[in-house]
C-alpha cells in the first residue's frame, strides 16, 4: 500500500486504509489468539473491541507516534474503565447510574484538547461493554488481560506499522513567523522604513498561519497545561507582532531618530532569537535585555510633559503629535516582541525559563497542573460551554440508552449504546441526517448478514477466514464513504465476531436492527431536547457577551487612562480581564465547534447564527481589548492634561458603545427590533485629535481604541472593504472545508 505511486490512491482513503491495516491486524491477531489458540472467548472478545475502540472508533488526531503516546497514558484509565463496568453492572440502576457520571465525564474531557477529544469515543466504548450482564466478577482477570493485549498491540502497530510524515509543528510555524517579524523589522529600520507589499503579504500569511484552526488538530496548543497554554500565547503574541509591523506607516518627514531605529533593530534580534529558542536554541536573554532597555530609551524620550515644578532639566523634549503617534506604536511592537519571546521561552522550558516572566497576562507561570486543569474544568462548568452542553447530551443519551437495554433486557444491549454514542451529533438537524442514512446503511447490512448467517450456518472457519478481510474493508470503506456505509459494513463485521463466539442464526441481523433502531431513537430524542442547534445559538450569545465584556473594559481603561491613575486603582478593570478572557475562552470553544456544523435549515429566525457576520473579527476584537488594556495599564501613570483626558475617555465611551450596538445585532432580546448587524465607519471622529500637550500614552490609547474600531467594522461581512490587517480566514468566510466521513461528537 505504502508503495504504490504517488496519485494512485485518493488521499482519503490512504489515510483511511493505513488505519485499518493496523486495526485489523491487531484486532484479528487478539481475537485468533485468545478464542482458537488458548479458549479464552471472553478475553478474545475484549482484546478485539480494545483496538476496535481506539483504532477504530476514536480518532486521535496526529501522527501513529502521537497516537501511541495518547493510547498509552489512556491504558490506565482503560483498566478502570473495564473495572469499574464490570462491577456496577451487578444491578440495572447501578450500571445507569455509573454510565450518567462516566459517560459526562469521558466527554467532558474534549475541554483538555484534541487528543483527549478525540480519545473519549473509544473511552465510552470500554466502559459500555463491560457495563452489560452477566455479573461476573471471576471473568475480570480475562478481561483486562484481552484489554491490555489489544491495547499494547494496538499502540506498537500504531508506533512502527506504517508511519506517517509528520506535519510541521506549531512550533515550527511560530519560528518560521517570528523569522518573517525579524525580516520586517529589520526593512523598518533601514530607510525608506516601509514593506513592500510581498513583505507585508508575507507577514498577514504567517500570521493566519498561526490561527488555531488553520493547524492540524494534533499540533494545536490547545491543551490546559503550561507549555500548552505558553504556546498559545506565543501565537498569539507573534501574530500581533507581525500585525502591527505590517501597519506602521513611514515615518514623518522620513526621518524616524535614531531611539524608533534602536528599538526595531533589537525587535529584530529578539525575533530571531525567539526564532532560534523555539527550535534547540538557547533562551535569548540578551536579545531580551536590549529590547528592553532600548524600548525604554525610547519610552523616556516620548514621555511628554511633566508636573509642573519639576527640574527644567528633566524636561524632555516637547515632540510633535505625528512623532508622538509613531513613537506609541513602535512601542506597542516591542510590547508585542517581549511578550512571544517571554512566551516562547515559557514553551520551551516550562517553569525553567529563564526571561523575566511578567505576572498579569502570564498568570499562568507559576500554577501547577492540577491547578491549571482546574481553571479548565471550572471554565467551562456551565451551561454557556459548548463542551459542557455536548457532555450533558452525549451523557443523558448514553444512560438512557443503558436504562432501556437493562429495564427490556434488550438482546446484546450494547449495540443499542453504541448507535446512540455514534449517531448523535451536535445539531439535531445533523442527527436527523445522520440517523436517517445510518438505519439505511444497518438494512442493508442486516439483509447481507442474515443471508451470510443461514448460508454459512456453524461453520467457523468461513466466519475467521472472511473476518480479517471484512475488517480490512470496512474500515477502509467506512470512514470515506459515509455513515451509511460504516453502519452496513460494521453490522456484517459483528455478525461475524459474533458467530464465532456463539451458534447464531439469521435473527442476529434481525437483533442488530432493533438495537440501532432503538439507539437511533434515543440519539434523536436527546439531540431534539438538549440544545438541537449546537453551537449556532451558543456562537451568537457567547460573540455577543464578549463584546459587552469588552465594551466595560474599553470604559474602565479610558476612564484610568485619563484620570492618569495608579493601576491600583482599577480593580474593576483587571477583574473585568478575567470575566473577559472567560467570555473569550467560551465564545472560541463555540466558533470552532460551529465550523463544523452545517448550516441551520430555516434562515434568519432569532434562533439562526447570522451568515453575514464574520465570528472571526469578533474574536479578534476581544482578543485586542484584553492586550491593549493590559497594557495601557501596566504603564506607569501619568496625568493627560485636561483636553487629552476628555478625548481619551470620550473616544472610549463611543467604541464601547458602538460594541454594545453590534451586540445587541448579534443576540436580541425578546423585545428588541430584528435587525441586521450594524455597518460602522472604522474612522470615528476624533481619532486624529491632537490636544495641546498630550503625552505618548494619550496617543497609545487612541491607536487601541482605533484599532477595535476597525475590527467592529469588519465583524459584518456586508461592511466595509477589509483593511489590510485582514486575515486570509476572515476574507474567504467562516467555514473551513470539512473534512470526509462521519463526524462524531466528542
Amino acid at each position: 500500500m505504502c508503495a504504490a505511486p504517488a496519485g494512485r490512491i485518493p488521499a482519503a482513503y490512504a489515510a483511511s486504509g493505513r488505519r485499518a491495516v493496523r486495526v485489523t491486524l491487531v484486532a484479528a491477531t487478539g481475537f485468533f489468539l485468545f478464542r482458537y489458540g488458548l479458549g479464552l472467548p471472553v478475553a478474545a472478545t475484549y482484546a478485539l473491541f480494545s483496538a476496535v475502540a481506539l483504532g477504530g472508533l476514536s480518532r486521535i488526531p496526529g501522527t501513529g507516534r502521537q497516537r501511541a503516546a495518547t493510547g498509552l497514558r489512556a491504558l490506565p484509565v482503560c483498566w478502570l474503565l473495564v473495572v469499574v463496568g464490570t462491577c456496577l453492572s451487578v444491578r440495572t440502576w447501578s450500571a445507569v447510574a455509573g454510565m450518567l457520571i462516566v459517560g459526562f465525564a469521558l466527554a467532558f474531557t474534549a475541554a483538555g484538547g484534541p487528543r483527549p477529544a478525540g480519545a473519549a469515543p473509544g473511552l465510552q466504548l470500554l466502559y459500555i461493554l463491560p457495563s452489560f450482564p452477566p455479573y461476573d466478577p471471576g471473568s475480570l482477570g480475562e478481561r483486562l488481560i484481552g484489554t491490555t493485549t489489544g491495547l499494547v498491540l494496538l499502540i506498537a502497530a500504531e508506533a512502527l506499522l506504517l508511519p506517517e510524515a509528520p506535519p510541521p509543528s506549531y512550533r515550527d510555524r511560530a519560528a518560521h513567523a517570528a523569522r518573517t517579524a525579524a525580516h520586517c523589522a529589520t526593512l523598518l529600520a533601514v530607510p525608506p522604513y516601509a514593506l513592500t507589499g510581498a513583505d507585508s503579504e508575507a507577514a498577514r500569511e504567517d500570521g493566519a498561519a498561526l490561527r488555531p484552526l488553520t493547524v492540524p488538530e494534533a499540533e494545536r496548543p490547545a491543551g490546559p497545561g503550561l507549555r500548552d497554554r505558553a504556546l498559545a500565547h506565543t501565537g498569539l503574541a507573534t501574530r500581533t507582532l507581525l500585525s502591527r509591523l505590517a501597519r506602521l506607516t513611514t515615518p514623518p518627514g522620513g526621518d524616524q531618530g535614531p531611539r524608533v531605529t534602536a528599538v526595531l533593530r533589537a525587535v529584530a534580534g529578539l525575533s530571531d532569537a525567539t526564532a532560534s529558542g523555539l527550535g534547540s536554541g538557547p533562551a535569548p536573554l540578551a536579545a531580551y535585555a536590549e529590547l528592553a532597555e532600548a524600548r525604554a530609551h525610547l519610552a523616556a524620550a516620548s514621555a511628554g510633559p511633566v508636573p509642573a515644578g519639576a527640574a527644567a532639566g528633566r524636561r524632555p523634549p516637547v515632540l510633535p503629535p505625528a512623532v508622538l503617534r509613531r513613537h506609541a506604536a513602535v512601542l506597542e511592537i516591542a510590547d508585542a516582541a517581549l511578550a512571544m519571546a517571554t512566551a516562547a521561552d515559557l514553551a520551551v522550558r516550562g517553569r525553567r525559563a529563564t526571561l523575566p516572566v511578567p505576572p498579569g497576562p502570564f498568570w499562568y507561570a507559576t500554577s501547577r497542573a492540577p491547578t491549571l486543569w482546574w481553571h479548565r474544568a471550572r471554565g467551562h462548568a456551565g451551561r454557556r460551554s459548548v463542551f459542557f452542553q455536548n457532555a450533558v447530551r452525549i451523557a443523558l443519551a448514553l444512560t438512557a440508552a443503558r436504562l432501556v437495554a437493562g429495564v427490556d433486557t434488550l438482546p446484546h444491549g450494547f449495540w443499542a449504546m453504541l448507535a446512540t454514542l455514534t449517531l448523535t451529533r451536535t445539531t439535531m438537524d445533523e442527527t436527523w441526517s445522520t440517523i436517517r442514512r445510518a438505519l439505511g446503511g444497518t438494512l442493508a447490512g442486516a439483509l447481507l448478514t442474515a443471508g451470510l448467517l443461514t448460508l454459512v450456518g456453524t461453520h467457523n472457519e468461513v466466519y475467521a477466514a472472511v473476518l480479517p478481510l471484512w475488517m480490512l474493508f470496512a474500515f477502509t470503506v467506512g470512514p470515506v464513504k459515509g455513515v451509511g456505509w460504516a453502519q452496513g459494513l460494521f453490522t456484517v463485521l459483528v455478525a461475524l465476531v459474533f458467530a464465532q463466539l456463539a451458534p447464531s442464526t439469521w435473527q442476529l441481523a434481525e437483533v442488530r436492527l432493533l438495537d440501532v433502531l432503538v439507539g437511533s431513537v434515543i440519539g434523536a430524542v436527546f439531540g431534539l431536547l438538549a440544545w438541537p442547534r449546537g453551537a449556532h445559538d451558543e456562537l451568537r450569545h457567547a460573540a455577543a457577551e464578549l463584546l459587552r465584556r469588552a465594551a466595560e473594559i474599553v470604559v474602565a481603561t479610558s476612564a484610568d487612562v485619563a484620570a492618569g491613575g495608579p493601576v491600583a486603582a482599577a480593580p474593576f478593570a483587571v477583574s473585568g480581564h478575567r470575566s473577559l478572557h472567560q467570555a473569550v475562552i467560551l465564545a472560541e470553544s463555540a466558533y470552532a465547534q460551529f465550523q463544523s456544523e452545517p448550516t441551520l435549515f430555516g434562515g434568519r429566525g432569532r434562533g439562526a447564527a447570522l451568515p453575514t457576520v464574520d465570528w472571526q473579527a469578533a474574536l479578534i476584537a476581544g482578543h485586542h481589548t484584553l492586550w491593549g488594556s493590559e497594557r495601557l495599564l501596566e504603564r506607569p501613570p501619568a496625568p493627560l492634561g485636561p483636553a487629552a483626558a476628555e478625548s481619551a475617555a470620550g473616544l472610549g465611551d463611543r467604541v464601547a458603545g458602538r460594541m454594545l450596538l453590534v451586540s445587541a445585532a448579534l443576540d436580541p432580546g425578546s423585545d428588541t427590533p430584528a435587525a441586521p448587524v450594524p455597518r460602522l465607519d472604522p474612522d470615528l471622529p476624533g481619532f486624529a485629535a491632537e490636544p495641546p500637550g498630550a503625552p505618548r500614552r494619550y496617543y497609545a490609547t487612541v491607536a487601541w481604541l482605533s484599532a477595535l474600531m476597525t475590527d467592529l467594522a469588519r465583524i459584518p461581512r456586508s461592511g466595509p472593504a477589509p483593511g489590510p490587517a485582514t486575515t486570509t480566514a476572515a476574507r474567504t468566510g467562516d467555514r473551513a472545508p470539512r473534512a470526509a466521513g462521519p463526524r462524531r461528537l466528542n
